[in-house]
């Protein structure tokens, strides 16, 4: 093996932050190193790092193996004991150029602005990280720690940097950005901000949202900003008010089904996505029969369906668990509602002339982050594309004159 391998699992922040591990033990000069980020969202993320572990060290004997993320920091020892595994980099370190060093070397980093035009066509940022919150069934706070936002001047920065390197698209992330706090701003005051600073950024989006944290001026943003693309990502994990204070949420189901609604009425077209979690202890099947209506009633499009998993040290995992095939039953039948959602939007989309942003494999993204298959066409244009048909999963369109 020459060089450095990055092994990553999990959230988009996961992503943002391999991308720039690998940067810096690049430029630290590695010439054998596999870095394995982990995950610990669910028990069988945890497995998967460890799997790719025992792989990795069979692809590549001689390397040095370099595990960090959110399930070695919550499963240090676990990780640590493996024989595999050279050693453990904390999360809080993990992105410091120090951190991947050798003995007798310095780390500079080489500007983003250096990645050659068109590197990527959708840029990931990470505005904030950690969580202060204590919902019963997530761990991530004791992998991430507690809030902290990045200042306004230094996110402006970076897009700029990604926007000179040819990226059309920022994807502004985090584990709770909605909590975004720094400066005397809230994310409505990021958003407002950064699009009058980087007026060339064509397009910006937000990762998942927290719908009873989001703010007065987020809200007039996504009503007035035309460059704000119009999908929302929400974390509303039921549809029960019971389940939801079991959860320690801090959003009621009204809460998310007027949230919703407000922002259609101000943004027509608008289209929403969601996590859901499946099977959460106690529920029985009438709080389900409350998160399928919330699907209809937020008018919910993309879904992601999440059977519960417990995680070892949360209140959720000492609660009264649902069945297996019980689960297992009710997660199939919110996929497939999720499924018809979708191929309903799609029908809608038939006939239309979307602008779509396209990337690699011959496919693209329109504004509503709808997956369009083109054909054969170069990456990281943007084009208008008539929509003549889709398989259930994506559009089906052809590139036509502006």
């Amino acid at each position: 093996m020459t060089g450095v391998e990055v092994v990553n699992f999990g959230c988009r922040l996961n992503g943002v932050e391999s991308e720039t591990m690998a940067r810096a033990a690049r430029a630290a000069g590695h010439e054998a190193l596999v870095i394995v980020n982990t995950c610990t969202v669910t028990a069988e993320a945890s497995r998967q790092g460890r799997q790719a572990i025992r792989a990795a060290r069979r692809r590549h004997p001689a390397a040095e193996i370099v595990v960090t993320g959110c399930a070695a920091e919550t499963e240090p020892e676990r990780f640590r004991s493996m024989p595999e595994v050279s050693r453990l980099v904390p999360n809080a370190r993990k992105t410091a150029p120090e951190s991947w060093a050798r003995a007798g070397t310095s780390t500079v980093l080489q500007p983003l602005a250096g990645d050659p035009p068109g590197f990527h066509t959708r840029g990931f940022v990470e505005i904030q990280n950690g969580c202060d919150h204590r919902c019963t069934f997530c761990i991530i706070p004791f992998g991430r720690g507690a809030s902290r936002s990045v200042p306004l001047e230094q996110i402006i920065e970076t897009v700029r940097a990604r926007v000179a390197a040819g990226t059309r698209e920022i994807v502004l992330t985090g584990v709770d950005i909605t909590s975004y706090e720094a400066g005397g701003l809230r994310l409505g005051g990021v958003v407002g901000r950064l699009l009058r600073a980087v007026p060339e950024l064509e397009r910006l989006r937000l990762s998942s949202l927290d719908c009873i944290e989001a703010d007065p001026e987020l809200i007039e943003a996504i009503g007035s900003q035309p460059r704000l693309m119009p999908h929302l990502h929400l974390s509303l994990q039921s549809g029960a008010d019971l389940i939801l204070k079991r959860m320690k949420r801090r959003h009621g189901r009204g809460d998310a089904i007027r949230f919703c609604s407000e922002l259609r009425a101000a943004r027509p077209g608008l289209v929403f996505g969601a996590d859901l979690i499946v099977g959460f202890p106690t529920e029985t099947e009438a709080h389900f029969a409350e998160t399928l209506d919330l699907v209809h009633a937020c008018e919910l499009t993309h879904l992601h369906a999440f059977p519960f998993s417990p995680r070892t040290g949360t209140p959720a995992a000492r609660m009264p668990a649902v069945p297996g095939e019980v689960v297992k039953e009710r997660a199939s039948r919110l996929r497939s509602l999720g499924e018809a959602r979708l191929a309903s939007h799609l029908d809608r989309q038939v006939g239309r002339k979307l602008r779509v942003l396209t990337e690699r494999g011959g496919r693209g993204r329109s504004e509503d982050f709808t997956a369009v298959r083109l054909g054969e066409v170069a990456p990281n244009l943007m084009l208008d594309v008539a929509i003549d048909g889709h398989d259930g999963r994506e559009l089906r369109g052809i590139p036509v004159a502006a």
